[in-house]
């Protein structure tokens, strides 16, 4: 992995999904908020402004949306690790990704405007390799 520090951004992604520990919240749904840093070396894109060069910002979020809204998961660390599996999978200029998932207004005995989970995983380079 190199030194890049530079990053794609997407902050305040929302869908509605149908995640949670009890069957109820299976039922309802609830509102998610996503927040994705990508760690990509935009060096050749800021050369080339060419779209090819990059990863697309929009292609990632419509990635985001499928997995949270295709299958249900029990626990947001499940949904967010197979976000970020999907998006390495999926985006080979990415070389890590920091995400945080949020259940907003989630159903509790107390007030709170959100809970979430925050991930920070770098691509596994042994499995670089030998996929290459």
């Amino acid at each position: 992995m190199s030194e890049t520090t530079d990053a794609i951004i997407i902050n305040g992604l929302e869908f509605y999904a149908f995640h949670g520990a009890s069957d109820a919240e299976q039922t309802v749904g609830h509102r998610y908020l996503v927040d994705v840093r990508l760690t990509v070396d935009t060096r050749a894109a800021g050369e080339s402004d060419r779209l090819h060069d990059t990863v697309s910002y929009a292609r990632v979020a419509k990635r985001i949306v499928q997995v949270g809204t295709e299958t249900q998961y029990r626990l947001l660390e499940a949904l967010a690790a197979h976000i970020i599996s999907d998006l390495f999978v999926e985006f080979s200029l990415v070389e890590a990704i920091q995400l945080r998932v949020q259940k907003l207004a989630p159903p509790m005995n107390s007030i709170v405007a959100s809970v979430g989970v925050e991930i920070t995983r770098h691509r596994d380079t042994t499995q670089t390799q030998r996929e290459s």
